[in-house]
């Protein structure tokens, strides 16, 4: 259980879990919008879209992880990420997330059916999103 001042964060997706542990406060990338959830936030259930997830810890470091959509819980003292698909920024692989992309652009200048198309999209907003991602902590670190 979390401290009063720190919420736990719960990171998983079928393949396991990511993380768990306390931290300070954490941005989430929401249906709507990216949110920042503090300790004792109020309750709330939301879709996730592919994104960044930013976890500070209460050491003051922070710790990136990359979902690939799905649902978020929010309760005063915890919040987990069911991931469909997640990773630590440090195991993306930005020659893949290339390729990712670009296989997705050339599938969607082909003809393809509606689930299709919905399918590549998503797939083609994935890739972009890992490889925002990527080049947002490459300016962090240097």
């Amino acid at each position: 259980m979390a401290e009063p001042h720190t919420i736990q964060v719960n990171i998983v997706s079928a393949e396991g879990e990511i993380f768990s542990g306390p931290a300070t406060i954490v941005f989430l990338p929401a249906s709507e919008g990216e949110i920042g959830v503090t300790p004792r936030h109020a309750p709330l259930l939301s879709m996730l879209k592919a994104g960044e997830v930013r976890v500070k810890t209460p050491d003051g470091g922070e710790q990136y992880f990359f979902v690939g959509g799905g649902a978020l819980e929010i309760q005063p003292q915890q919040v987990t990420v069911l991931a469909d698909t997640a990773a630590r920024a440090h195991d993306l692989d930005e020659a893949a997330a290339v390729a990712a992309r670009q296989r997705a652009e050339e599938a969607l200048a082909g003809n393809l059916t509606k689930l299709e198309q919905a399918e590549v999209q998503a797939e083609l907003a994935r890739a972009t999103a890992q490889l925002r991602m990527l080049e947002r902590l490459r300016k962090i670190r240097s």
